[in-house]
């Protein structure tokens, strides 16, 4: 009902990158362009030397990666047996490069996860507690939610599992659609942020920075099973 909590998978992507946005505009992250590497030094050595933000951003970082859910020896999976934040470190340093940066789309929740992983290193702050000051709050979402973390006492999913009711959903999809303005005129994201996030990329036209592009102006944050933020503006 319109009390319950449901978890939204990887339209939690959609989210982290609006919240990478935001520190852009707060300061802490000074550009996209910037390797990854600056903010999660133990890539460095592997496929993701040279590997900018935009790249993570646009899933266009050309390592080599295998989301099938169904194979179990696939990458999706293999990530989740090396446990926490450091195993997913290691695991993704130690991928190699298939594609020149940002030329393929490859879809990658590995790589969504150090989006989280950065974010929190650039803030110094968990993500749950960044969202709640920057967007929740201050856009007056009506209740509570979860974000899963990788391991008790750990970091968030960077690519997976907030936990909202259906109406701060359609809030979220809301503020994109304003484009990270609060109801006072406040810009939370950096300027043009929404613009530039559901722009097509060079590896694919649908898709922008963590948003599905959908034609006509139209842009979603999609979930596995269904789960769907459709914002038409």
């Amino acid at each position: 009902d319109e009390h319950s909590r449901w978890v939204s998978f990887s339209i939690a992507k959609s989210v982290v990158s609006m919240l990478i946005g935001a520190a852009v505009r707060d300061g802490y992250i000074e550009s996209v362009d910037e390797p990854i590497t600056r903010y999660l030094p133990r890539l460095a050595g592997g496929g993701y030397d040279g590997i900018s933000i935009k790249h993570v951003l646009q899933m266009a970082s050309g390592t080599e990666w295998n989301e099938d859910y169904a194979d179990p020896e696939s990458d999706v999976n293999s990530r989740l047996r090396q446990g926490g934040v450091l195993g997913l470190l290691t695991y993704m340093q130690a991928l190699d490069a298939a594609a020149p940066a940002g030329e393929r789309f490859n879809y990658n929740t590995g790589e969504t996860n150090l989006a989280g992983a950065l974010l929190r290193a650039a803030i110094g702050n968990n993500l749950a507690t960044y969202l709640e000051a920057t967007i929740w709050q201050p856009f007056g979402m009506e209740s509570d939610a979860t974000w899963q973390l990788h391991e008790p006492a750990g970091g968030e999913l960077g690519g997976c599992c907030i936990s909202a009711t259906l109406r701060d959903y359609a809030r979220i999809g809301l503020f994109a659609m304003r484009g990270g303005t609060l109801p006072d005129g406040t810009n939370v994201l950096a300027d043009d942020w929404m613009t530039e996030s559901t722009t097509p990329s060079q590896g694919s036209e649908g898709y922008g920075y963590l948003w599905w592009l959908r034609g006509g102006g139209n842009y979603a944050g999609i979930g596995i099973f269904g789960q769907l933020l459709w914002v038409d503006p």
